[in-house]
């Protein structure tokens, strides 16, 4: 019975938003989490406080996607009312006019290149406004930037879900490093495939067909170096492998190589001064510079957004309110009963790097008071219904979590893996890939699960490392069928109402990729 509870709201949840006239998400989610509350209390017998305490959790959590789809929003508006995206439009178009070559620098190799740097749900955020901007149908690039934004995200934000994500196990340096390993060889085949499913979802095959020799050699240009430097690395190999992979893919578009020459006949191009260019990229250049800066913790900056030093605690009797040298805002001990949640102001990729490059690209170009003012308001009013829909999802979340290895989440994953038994290489990613539809974030996935994973190696006799990698590229490839992902690409994208019916074409490249990963995994065992 637990575990039919558990799953219960899932099933529901997902028939509310793909059945026909699906339910939105903003309405569906805060139901589904009204229903798990009822369970927790009825069944489970969470107390009411410890429920509450993490309802309030789910709310603060909220904080960072929304500030970031905020930002994303903000962004690509900016670029819009100051001219940059027409200019980037006619550039692109300059560089090649065939949609395969945009789709594969913009959607594949720029998205890439950020994944590495931020994570979050950055890359579709800025990637898929870009495209809708050259001409692509809005839905479909909102369904190609989710199934493009899973190969390089193991190693997002600068490595993040594999070095952060499983820094619990005790695991030792070695061993990260081979879960690294694992990890980019398993999404190096798969990149072989993915991009190809991808690009099928927002072209035609006999576009592809003609264009596919331009395809791989763009999918070789950013995994290859990603999968080299995963060798000895585990934190830039899709930050290095993204920012090789678009030099590459730019300069292959020029020379025209791989692509076919259909789009050329009826392409005039429109000469534009360099200086008129770089201009129209800046905005863009600062974003992109503001990031590296920001992630890379060598550079020592890292540290300081992340800075936890307190500058005053305050005690408000439903929750400690701490904040902290580096603007984080620390809610801890929430209605005594020891949940705790945070936001990173300068860390979470909101304000830093977006509204802080919007200010200097209004600055820079001379943007009219009344036009900035009505960027804001405008992007506030397009982020009312995201909020509702992430706030829903996040509760339902954190109320899943609640009971420790007794939790609805840890029920699924344990009867999960009972069921599998010895076939769990099988099954392994999965796992992953259910913890990121949870989470949102192949991070907190692995947090969730790894532990599980680890155990169910050693009961089992598989290599602990292959099934941690397994983790880890599941989480990855979870991130295409995840909620707030989904949510946050509706939102750049001014996509209503559609995110059941994104999940029911994201879910068969899903589904490929786990077994691609099984496939894979076999091979690294013989």
């Amino acid at each position: 019975m637990a575990l039919f509870l558990s799953v219960f709201p899932i099933v529901l949840l997902i028939w509310l938003m793909v059945k026909k006239n699906g339910m939105p998400s903003f309405i569906a989610l805060p139901l589904t989490a009204v229903l798990i509350y009822i369970l927790q209390l009825a069944y489970f017998g969470n107390s009411f406080m410890l429920l509450n305490a993490n309802i309030v959790s789910g709310l603060i959590s909220t904080l960072t996607p929304i500030t970031v789809i905020f930002g994303a929003i903000l962004f690509n508006r900016m670029m819009e009312v100051t001219g940059c995206m027409d200019v980037i439009r006619k550039w692109l178009g300059n560089i090649n006019p065939n949609p395969i070559a945009q789709l594969m620098i913009i959607g594949w190799a720029f998205a890439f290149m950020i994944e590495g740097a931020s994570g979050f749900g950055t890359p579709a955020a800025i990637a898929a406004p870009i495209l809708v901007g050259l001409g692509f149908n809005p839905l479909k690039v909102a369904i190609f930037a989710l199934v493009m934004n899973s190969v390089p995200v193991s190693f997002g934000a600068v490595g993040t879900p594999t070095w952060f994500g499983f820094g619990s196990l005790n695991l030792s340096t070695e061993d990260i490093a081979a879960i690294g390993l694992n990890t980019a060889i398993i999404h190096f085949v798969a990149g072989l495939i993915i991009p190809v499913m991808a690009l099928n979802l927002i072209t035609t095959r006999e576009e592809i067909r003609k264009n596919i020799v331009f395809v791989i050699l763009s999918v070789l240009s950013c995994t290859v170096p990603y999968c080299l430097l995963a060798t000895v690395n585990y934190e830039f190999p899709a930050l290095v492998g993204g920012a090789v992979g678009l030099g590459l893919s730019v300069l292959l578009a020029n020379k025209g190589i791989g692509l076919s020459k259909d789009h050329e006949k009826d392409h005039q191009a429109e000469h534009l001064p360099t200086k008129t260019i770089l201009k129209a990229l800046s905005p863009l250049g600062m974003l992109m510079a503001i990031l590296v800066v920001t992630r890379i913790h060598q550079l020592g900056i890292k540290g300081l957004l992340n800075d936890n030093t307190p500058l005053f605690k305050l005690p408000l009797g439903i929750f400690d309110f701490e904040l902290s040298r580096a603007l984080i805002l620390n809610f801890k001990n929430i209605f005594g009963e020891g949940v705790s949640d945070v936001y990173r102001t300068l860390y979470v990729p909101a304000l830093i790097p977006f509204v802080v490059t919007v200010l200097l690209s209004v600055w820079l170009f001379k943007t009219k008071p009344s036009d900035t003012k009505a960027m804001f308001g405008a992007t506030l009013k397009q982020v009312k219904k995201p909020f509702l829909a992430l706030l829903g999802a996040l509760i339902m979340v954190k109320l899943m979590l609640v009971g420790g290895d007794g939790s609805m989440v840890k029920i699924i994953g344990k009867e999960f893996a009972n069921m599998a038994g010895a076939y769990w290489m099988y099954f392994a990613p999965y796992l992953g890939a259910i913890g990121a539809f949870f989470s949102g974030s192949n991070t907190v996935s692995n947090l969730t699960f790894g532990g599980i994973q680890q155990q169910i190696a050693l009961d089992t006799g598989l290599s602990v490392t292959l099934v941690l990698a397994m983790q880890s590229v599941g989480g990855a490839m979870g991130n295409m069928v995840c909620l707030n992902n989904i949510i946050a690409v509706c939102t750049v994208t001014d996509v209503k109402n559609q995110e059941g019916y994104i999940i029911k074409k994201t879910f068969l490249p899903m589904f490929v990729y786990g077994i691609i990963a099984a496939v894979v995994a076999g091979l690294l065992l013989s």
